[in-house]
């Protein structure tokens, strides 16, 4: 057999509108949307760079049906700079760009192969000797296992299996086109190049069974690097794998103990000093936080009833040590030394921690927050619905309300 190297992509969800994030920072958004475009054209400039022999993308390109043409013709120009380097493009589709879902479509060149969505099917590369077997989804949910009715192995070449799946389960990421890694196995490819969950993982080496993650964060839920998989193969063998790191903006989580903290003078501070290694990490990107607070303090009410202050002090903090952070959201997750309740000279005649608490416990309470939020979530921009939680989850503005209260009941003790 002779060698090449291949790249394998996975979701990059080209065209997501980021509404929830822009109902925080619409410029935000906007540079997060710019950000999952610029990755796949990095992604096709290091593909001609390093002369790979041809990609692999394992579902997910587009994000959902377009709006308008302007993301397939993106997609088509980026996807002709390789056809112009005979660099050919195997995909098939996922849930999020299924048949069902994109039915908008501009001309792709000739070396774009994508895999029908009624059964699954062989694909031949023969000047490289590779045989790509696979089936992408004709509709949004995938629940039969596609992998057991995959073609046999083309005996002589290198086969390489194509699937969007969620194997066995990965959390938060829906189960589509559930299977085994047993399943996989039994098929006799050398390498299976998986996609729908956006973490990078290796699941086996014999064969190769890999998640190359997306190629851009969209969210808190999807922190640090980003990027697709260079393969490597040599007499019809492994030979080496690098992860390519693309992503243009970057999420990231930073917990802080303020524990030994006397009160918030010193928070933003360290604060700052946390965030060094993530800040180097990060580069010139754009880095997107959500910081908590955590630890045991007797301040903790004050923290809450200054959390917009506290707020800004942090972001400007964090500028200091990156230019380009971004604070997405401040938690506040410490707690009180025990046997601490309303303030010292609040009235202990009415309990109001535990009138508080009673509330917030409400059914019907919550029923009332769901509708309020779920009012409000339909009048923002572009109708977002109240499911993507763009107003914060119920119960913790629940929580958070009750401290305020307590906190202003501190005040005035």
């Amino acid at each position: 057999m002779s060698t090449f190297t291949f790249i394998h992509a996975a979701d990059l969800h080209l065209g997501s509108p980021f509404q929830s994030l822009a109902v925080k920072e619409a410029a935000i958004a906007v540079r997060f949307a710019q950000a999952t475009r610029t990755a796949f054209t990095k992604l096709v400039d290091q593909a001609i760079a390093r002369d790979v022999d041809f990609m692999v993308i394992a579902g997910d390109v587009y994000d959902g049906e377009w709006k308008d043409n302007s993301i397939g013709l993106f997609f088509n120009r980026e996807v002709a700079r390789l056809a112009k380097a005979d660099i050919p493009v195997i995909y098939l589709r996922g849930n999020h760009d299924a048949d069902s879902v994109v039915t908008k479509s501009v001309p792709l060149p000739d070396t774009v192969h994508q895999f029908p969505t009624n059964k699954p099917s062989t694909i031949r590369l023969d000047p490289v000797g590779v045989a790509l077997h696979g089936q992408g989804f004709a509709e949004r949910a995938a629940t039969d296992n596609l992998a057991l009715a995959y073609p046999a192995p083309v005996a002589g070449a290198f086969n390489i299996g194509v699937l969007h799946t969620s194997l066995t389960g990965r959390p938060p990421h829906d189960v589509y086109a559930p299977c085994t890694v047993s399943d996989l196995q039994s098929r006799g490819y050398d390498y299976w190049a998986l996609g729908h969950v956006h973490e990078f993982e290796i699941v086996s080496h014999d064969p190769h069974i890999v998640f190359p993650g997306n190629l851009q964060g969209r969210s808190i839920r999807e922190e640090g690097e980003k990027g697709a998989l260079l393969v490597r193969v040599a007499d019809g063998r492994i030979a080496g794998t690098e992860r390519l790191i693309l992503d243009e903006a970057r999420w990231a989580r930073l917990c802080v103990d303020i524990g030994c903290h006397e009160g918030t003078a010193t928070i933003a501070g360290a604060v700052a000093d946390a965030l060094k290694p993530l800040a180097e990490a990060a580069g010139e990107r754009l880095l997107a936080l959500r910081i908590e607070l955590a630890g045991s303090c007797a301040f903790r009410r004050k923290l809450i009833a200054e959390r917009e202050f506290l707020t800004d002090e942090i972001q400007a903090a964090c500028h200091h040590v990156h230019p380009d952070a971004w604070l997405e959201k401040l938690v506040i997750a410490v707690v009180e030394p025990d046997g601490r309740g309303v303030g010292a000279g609040a009235d202990r005649s009415i309990d109001l921690e535990a009138m508080l608490a009673d509330i917030t416990c409400d059914a019907d309470v919550h029923h009332d927050v769901d509708a309020i939020v779920e009012a409000i979530a339909s009048k923002l921009p572009g109708g977002i619905a109240a499911g993507n939680a763009p107003l914060g989850d119920p119960d913790e503005l629940l929580s958070e309300a009750r401290d305020l209260l307590l906190s202003h009941a501190d005040a005035r003790a």
